[in-house]
């Protein structure tokens, strides 16, 4: 295993960076855990608006590209901006993504109609693509492997903090300012990550000529892209669309296989994907978002569909997944330094399969506390995983690898993700025609408490079962992801620790 410490390079190149004194390692800390929530909230933030955007604006048709649009690019950039970190810094490469970022939130506080603002959500989601993994990839500089697991814990908190945070100031927002504001709130936060990163970061790169892979950047772009359009998209575009689209991603994925094998600075080495911790950790990336985001996008809907409940008591039962994320990433970091990768990885699958376990036992009679629970357990499994596989990744390479292999294994969760949701709806919606095809069309009511209420007790009967039944088996494909991080643990070189 090559020394993490950040002093000895496998390429010889005097890439050094500067290990700050402590005070100046907090500030670079508060600047990354500040850009990250600002790239976090907006996901949540946005959610609470957009009934009002699309009652301001119009084109209903496009709002869930509002969405779309804001992780497709984020996901398909993470790897370009992780490779260019590598090959000229962490900061010009930070300094680029934060202020596309800002410049695409200005606009969509300016946007005049939806499409407007799908395009300007486009140019902030290609910014995004650079916050959290450059962050992320800082903070493995600066920071030893013993001391990542501690600071994962607080990135961690960052996510849940912005989970509960962002849904309530977009509602304040929005009925005292405007929903152009909700964009804006960001702007301040991305000066000050700005400011504080270069004030305080301090980089000794080797100043020489590279070699930029566009043609990789461009087949990555094209591959990967085409392939997650087909997949979020696919219930809406039509078969011959979603076909073509796969079959471009495929080619276009093959074309890079092979420019990658011949040019001399790959945008994305092959050479790391020979690397078992990197292997693992990417792929327990990809399945446990699966699996986080097939629960998280669904268990509101049961406590309201299935349950009858309010819509808050939905977002305070998912909470208490965010509730314990980040004291279990704390505790993952304790655990590895005295045990192993292995095994901290080991104990996060078995909590994410507990915790799917105990949503497929649920039933409408058993109420939000037990399906509180089965977040509970789900919040403790991601804690010990994102730990454990983001430090294990950034401990198993070098200085000039590491951007590279934290943003890989950051773009294996979205798309992991963006699976999950989509495979999981697919689920749902496939036993819902099933058990009743008509029911599809009232679910709608199921989920409004005034026309519930005036329901015939039959008819609600009968789309409460639809709905729990349907939900029992897209938890079924849940389960199955968390099945597969645990097989995937397993396969974590043993005995490796920070």
């Amino acid at each position: 295993m090559p020394d993490v410490s950040g002093e000895s390079l496998g390429s010889g190149l005097p890439q050094i960076p500067e290990r700050p004194n402590e005070i100046r390692r907090r500030l670079i800390l508060w600047a990354c855990l500040i850009a990250t929530f600002m790239a976090a909230i907006e996901s949540t933030i946005v959610a609470t608006i957009i009934p009002t955007i699309v009652s301001d604006l119009g084109g209903f048709n496009l709002f869930t590209w509002v969405f779309t649009i804001y992780v497709l690019t984020q996901a398909v950039t993470i790897p370009v901006y992780g490779r260019l970190a590598d090959l000229y810094g962490r900061k010009p490469v930070f300094f680029f993504g934060v202020s596309l970022f800002l410049a695409g939130t200005v606009l969509c506080g300016l946007s005049w109609d939806m499409p407007s603002l799908v395009v300007f959500r486009a140019i902030q989601g290609c910014g995004a693509g650079a916050i959290q993994p450059i962050a992320a990839t800082v903070l493995g500089d600066i920071y030893k492997p013993s001391e990542r697991g501690r600071v994962q814990g607080l990135v961690s908190s960052v996510f849940g903090v912005s989970a509960v945070i962002g849904p309530s100031l977009g509602a304040f927002l929005v009925q005292h300012v405007g929903w152009r504001a909700v964009f804006w709130v960001n702007i301040p936060f991305g000066i000050a990550a700005v400011v504080m990163i270069a004030v305080f970061l301090r980089e000794k790169v080797e100043r020489r000529s590279h070699r930029i892979d566009w043609a990789g950047s461009l087949l990555l772009l094209v591959g990967f892209g085409s392939l997650m359009l087909a997949l979020v998209q696919g219930g809406t575009l039509g078969l011959a669309t979603v076909v073509a689209l796969a079959a471009a991603g495929v080619l276009a994925l093959v074309a890079l296989y092979l420019n990658e094998r011949s040019v001399p600075e790959p945008m994305l080495p092959l050479e790391l994907w020979r690397n078992r911790v990197i292997v693992v950790g990417s792929l327990g990336n990809f399945t446990s978002g699966a699996m986080m985001l097939g629960v998280s996008a669904f268990l509101p809907t049961y406590i309201q569909g299935a349950m009858g409940r309010e819509a808050i008591v939905g977002g305070l039962v998912l909470g208490a997944m965010s509730v314990t994320w980040a004291p279990a990433s704390f505790l993952a970091g304790r655990v590895m330094m005295r045990t192993s990768y292995r095994l901290v990885a080991i104990l996060g699958a078995l909590s994410l399969v507990a915790g799917c376990g105990i949503l497929l036992a649920l039933t409408p009679a058993d109420g939000p506390w037990w399906a509180a629970s089965g977040a509970f357990t789900i919040g403790i499994g991601m804690g010990f995983c994102s730990t454990v596989f983001i430090v294990s990744i950034q401990a198993s390479v070098p200085w000039q690898q590491r951007g590279a292999a934290t943003s890989s294994s950051m773009f294996m969760r979205f798309v992991g993700q963006a699976i999950g949701a989509s495979g999981c709806g697919a689920v749902l919606n496939a036993t819902m025609s099933r058990l009743d095809p008509g029911a599809v069309g009232a679910v709608d009511r199921l989920l409004d408490p005034a026309t519930r209420s005036a329901m015939a007790p039959a008819e609600l009967v009968h789309l409460t079962e639809v709905i729990a039944g349907s939900l029992h088996n897209a938890y079924l494909l849940a389960t199955a992801f968390a099945a597969l991080t645990l097989l995937i643990a397993w396969q974590m070189p043993a005995r490796l620790r920070p």
